[in-house]
């Protein structure tokens, strides 16, 4: 790979970061630095962006479209519907104010299993977080690392059976199912569960220990609201979309299941829909309060919101497809496949995977690219070694958000923005908890090789 070419990815990826976490939007940006790493390597800038950019984009939003949309209307009807709101009260009334780091690590992970959007759930937990914390005088700069750790690590990419887009992706490629890697998943679950939290226990500790506490932040806000149903009505749609998803995508191959298995991709968008239309029902006093008009502007707003959302992931995806089929990448590409000498993948899939998360700040579309590029031939290595695809499926799927955090991640600069916090008061903790769970798929890899247990 020639100095040029190299220094052209590294400008374009950087000239990403810099104006990413400056505020300007990926959508724009993403195809400007695609072009300087493009004509950097000596391609056309015209063949990058028609044949290689749109395309990509393109293909990425016709694949994932129905999880996006249907996905952020489940979330807004259960959120405007009062039924996300309480059932995290009643997580919060269980934990109480002592356990407030763990109240909001489980409140959003049982949120996010559930299938909500993750950043309804940041919306959703924000605000009875910071009633926790201010009443056990926990460092308010610490919600966004707590609320990271209970949305993006276990929930979402690590618990068998999670409907997030991010557990689904690897099943287009290994013709798994969202239920692959049962172990392999808890193992991880167990792993990222307790990084967060002893991270932030031993954090909190050591602040209030030198004498600071909650900060001068005025966010109380009245969490009463005698219309919203029951905890106990309100967590049947999230039961019925991981029960449905079972059924639907049966990965447990039972015959009773067979004459209706349909793809995983399908069987998550269908478990939404009847959860969502059961949502409605349950939430009925207030989502119909104002008529019917309100549900149809939920639905109208929520399905623009999911355009922007995937728009946004779908342009992380391109860019790094662009990156991955410039001259200058073949080089890295087999630096990266040498790691599979020995005839093993894993090692190669968790690099990887956490490199391409990191180049586009995006678990899902960093997850996608390197699933295009090497899934193939890591699904060839695996067998021909003996490795459960399963096994493959889980690595994958947990090596997405090992650097997922970088300054330039869509989310993360959403999950400042709803705390009121910036990157300097709260972003140590969020890299500390990045180089720590670093470490997770490579100790998956390892757990693998010794027990063989997917």
């Amino acid at each position: 790979m020639s100095s040029l070419s190299t220094i052209a990815i590294i400008a374009a990826i950087i000239g990403l970061i810099c104006l990413a976490y400056r505020g300007w939007s990926i959508i724009i940006i993403a195809p400007i630095m695609a072009v300087v790493a493009a004509i950097g390597c000596g391609d056309s800038f015209l063949n990058v962006i028609g044949n290689v950019y749109l395309i990509k984009a393109a293909q990425y939003i016709g694949k994932y479209f129905p999880v996006f949309l249907f996905g952020a209307i489940f979330a807004k009807l259960m959120e405007e519907g009062g039924l996300a709101k309480s059932i995290a009260n009643k997580i919060v009334d269980l934990l109480g104010a002592k356990r407030a780091i763990l109240a909001v690590i489980l409140g959003c992970g049982v949120l996010t299993y559930g299938g909500l959007s993750v950043f309804v759930v940041a919306f959703v937990m924000y605000p009875f977080g910071a009633v926790l914390f201010r009443e056990a005088g926990i460092p308010k700069r610490l919600m966004p690392t707590a609320l990271w750790t209970g949305i993006f690590t276990f929930a979402m990419v690590a618990l068998p059976g999670t409907p997030q887009t991010q557990n689904i992706i690897p099943t287009e490629y290994f013709g798994t199912t969202t239920w692959s890697g049962i172990v392999l998943g808890l193992f991880a679950s167990v792993l990222f569960f307790a990084i967060g939290y002893g991270w932030l226990t031993f954090r909190a500790k050591s602040l209030m220990a030198k004498g600071e506490g909650y900060g001068n932040y005025d966010d109380q806000k009245d969490n009463a609201d005698k219309d919203i149903p029951s905890w106990a009505l309100s967590l049947i749609p999230l039961l019925m979309v991981i029960i449905l998803n079972i059924l639907l995508s049966n990965p447990f191959k039972w015959e009773f299941a067979k004459s209706f298995q349909i793809p995983s991709l399908w069987a998550i968008s269908i478990s939404i829909i009847l959860a969502s239309i059961v949502t409605v029902i349950i939430g009925r006093k207030k989502l119909l309060a104002n008529g019917e008009a309100t549900v149809r502007k939920i639905i109208n707003t929520s399905s623009v919101s999911s355009g922007t959302a995937i728009f946004n992931v779908a342009s992380g995806y391109a860019f790094g497809c662009v990156l991955t089929s410039v001259v200058g990448f073949e080089v890295i590409a087999q630096m990266l496949l040498k790691l599979s000498a020995s005839g093993n993948p894993l090692f190669s899939a968790v690099l990887t995977t956490n490199i391409m998360g990191g180049i586009t700040g995006s678990a899902s579309s960093g997850m996608t690219i390197a699933l295009a590029k090497f899934g193939e031939t890591w699904k060839e290595l695996a067998l021909a070694s003996g490795i459960s695809l399963d096994a493959l499926h889980r690595i994958v799927a947990v090596s997405a958000i090992g650097i997922d955090p970088v300054p330039h991640c869509g989310a993360l600069v959403t999950m400042f923005a709803i705390c009121g916090l910036s990157h300097k008061e709260s972003y140590f903790d969020l890299v500390m908890l990045m180089l720590l769970k670093f470490f997770v798929p490579f100790l998956c890899v390892i757990f693998y090789l010794i027990t063989h247990l997917a």
